[in-house]
């Protein structure tokens, strides 16, 4: 890796779909159970096509700093050379957010 500040891909779960971001910044954060992320980074569209949901994460994140993340709900944090694309994509129903209840009555 280079000697420049790294650039970090964060796969998360919101709402039932899987979130993949770019950003500069990740910290465990100051809220017990959270991960911080901020310093987001957006692929600048050089061609005409357009990807959607790269459109909207840029929407949905435009006045945002730093957002925090809970924990259980991260998939998976890299460290890469560079950045690519960020995008939201639809989950299976067969994925249930984790934790799931502990007790659930039995139906007699």
């Amino acid at each position: 890796m280079s000697s420049e500040d790294p650039i970090y891909r964060v796969q998360f779960v919101s709402n039932g779909e899987r979130y993949e971001l770019y950003v500069k910044r990740l910290t465990q954060g100051s809220l017990f159970g959270f991960v911080e992320i901020g310093d987001f980074v957006w692929d600048t569209h050089t061609s005409v096509v357009v990807d959607p949901s790269h459109e909207k994460l840029k929407t949905e994140f435009a006045d945002v700093t730093s957002t925090y993340v809970p924990m259980h709900n991260v998939l998976r944090i890299d460290a890469v050379k560079k950045q690519g694309t960020a995008k939201i994509t639809q989950l299976s129903d067969k994925v249930t957010a984790f934790p799931g209840p502990i007790y659930t009555p039995k139906n007699e």
